[in-house]
């Protein structure tokens, strides 16, 4: 029995009343619970697709067609510019620093960054009468079997432990992390595929760490053997009354850049631009399949990506090239700045949204709320704590409430940007992570904190922080206080993981004289 409706605790602060009849009218239509899926590509710009960036030198037809026949944000975040944090802020509604991941990211061999008492959107959709999948790359880190004698005494033959199927996902095939981070076996629910029987490394574009390698895997064939998984998934649950949460992470276009035989060359551009239109190709698969089972108009179907793109495509040679894969941003991958974590966010419902644009900030943990309210749950106060329920805007095109008091960014340092309006502090003397400035390129005449008006500056070029005092000491307080009460969404305040003080929180709240 699909749950009766509960009243959202994000509907009934931010929205009123008048929203919440609108979306139970919605819900009530053809009483139907639409199925989801969420495409998460790996190191992927806003400007690589051709519906975002009209100059882009690589075509995108099916995300293209996604976007015109569904909802573009065009001021879309991912919570931190690098891999494993902004995984665990979409699947939890949290920001990414609250957990004990500080900075950085995990690594193939590494244990659960989600506790086991942290409920993600799968348990959540599942409670509400979803099957929940997860096919692909997890990054989220769980236990194999005879790690603590050490990575080499691994025994794969033995089932993992605390890994996707404990963390709220009914069915889980994919691999532990990057493409390019060992070990190379696939697993399915909570086994692996196969034993490795050899050793694999490369390098170049087509990089990736050596580590044992299992006989069924292949680093070029990843992304379409992931695929075709997803696509036989969707097949058999069509053939249920249930409907289904599928969460698609995509290993690529993430290092090792392995374009297939029949798109290599294709973009007329370099490698990179070939992988991007294999992963186009792939979105239009799912999409295929979706219209082929008849399941297509009541389909949730959301693409985004987990940051921007890394400069390990080689940025400088697509910038050569007139190919800006941040489109008019700056910064990469692991920075502060906007290139870092503006990320392509696009939505299809073709049974109950129009095509539209929405211009105000949203940040990727807001799908938690949004996927809550879609099941009728209602969420309490330990759970999403920086999730903002998105229905409103994707089911009112004329929608002009502002969702979000003010977002916060995380670079792969572990240092903090947050965006209130049109204005941006970072606080940081530089980007926080691979572009210039980074740390080793800092020196004492540099500005301690930087503060643009991307209104003005979406290039954050001019850095105004003398000149608007007041705007600095509000955004910083704003800061404190979303850190301090361990949530940035109404409700009582929560702790957070780890270490309630860190050294990036110390230097913002104590050493930074404003």
């Amino acid at each position: 029995m699909y749950p009766k409706f509960i009243y959202n605790r994000t509907l009934l602060y931010i929205f009123g009343l008048s929203s919440y009849l609108s979306l139970n009218t919605v819900q009530g239509k053809g009483n139907t619970p639409p199925n989801i899926i969420f495409i998460f590509a790996d190191d992927m710009g806003y400007g690589d697709i051709s519906a975002l960036n009209e100059d882009s030198k690589i075509t995108t037809p099916h995300l293209d067609r996604l976007a015109h026949e569904g909802v573009i944000f065009t001021d879309a975040h991912s919570s931190s510019s690098v891999s494993t944090p902004s995984r665990y802020s979409l699947l939890t509604g949290r920001y990414n620093w609250r957990s004990e991941l500080k900075s950085n990211v995990l690594y193939g061999y590494d244990e659960a960054l989600i506790p086991d008492n942290r409920r993600t959107i799968a348990d959540v959709l599942g409670e509400c009468g979803y099957h929940t999948a997860c096919i692909g790359k997890w990054h989220l880190g769980w236990h194999w079997s005879g790690i603590e004698k050490g990575e080499e005494q691994i025994d794969f033959s033995q089932p993992i432990s605390n890994g996707p199927t404990t963390r709220g996902f009914d069915y889980f095939y994919g691999i532990a992390g990057s493409l390019d981070m060992p070990p190379y076996v696939y697993v399915e629910n909570d086994r692996p595929t196969a034993v490795p029987d050899h050793t694999t490394v490369n390098t170049g574009l087509k990089f990736w760490r050596k580590g044992p390698t299992a006989p069924d895997f292949n680093h070029e064939q990843t992304l379409p053997h992931l695929i075709n998984q997803a696509v036989d998934y969707i097949q058999k649950r069509v053939q249920t009354n249930t409907p289904f949460f599928l969460y698609l992470p995509l290993p690529a276009p993430h290092t090792p850049i392995l374009p297939i035989k029949e798109y290599q060359g294709k973009s007329g551009l370099s490698p990179y631009g070939d992988f991007v239109i294999m992963v186009d190709d792939m979105v239009g698969q799912i999409m295929e399949t979706l219209k082929k089972e008849g399941i297509d108009e009541n389909t949730i179907l959301v693409f985004s990506t987990d940051n921007g793109c890394s400069p390990a495509a080689d940025t400088k040679e697509l910038e050569n090239k007139g190919h800006f894969a941040s489109y008019i941003y700056r910064g990469y991958k692991s920075d502060l700045y906007e290139g870092g974590h503006r990320v392509p966010c696009l939505v299809r419902w073709p049974q109950h949204i129009k095509p539209h644009s929405i211009n105000q900030t949203i940040c990727l943990t807001d799908f938690f709320a949004t996927f809550s309210a879609l099941a009728n749950y209602s969420i309490p106060d330990n759970e999403g704590e920086d999730s903002y329920n998105l229905l409103p805007l994707l089911l009112k095109n004329k929608e002009k409430k502002i969702i979000r008091e003010a977002t916060v960014h995380h670079s792969i340092d572990g240092e903090f940007t947050i965006r209130k309006g049109p204005w941006k502090l970072l606080l940081s003397p530089g980007s926080g992570g691979w572009s210039s400035p980074r740390r080793q390129e800092i020196t004492e005449d540099m500005p301690r904190i930087q503060l643009y008006h991307l209104g003005n500056d979406p290039e954050e070029q001019d850095n105004l922080y003398n000149d608007y005092p007041d705007v600095v000491k509000e955004m910083r307080a704003l800061l404190i206080k979303y850190i301090q009460e361990g949530r940035s969404t109404p409700g009582i305040p929560q702790k957070n993981d780890g270490p309630q003080t860190w050294k990036q929180i110390e230097w913002i709240t104590t050493s930074l004289n404003q």
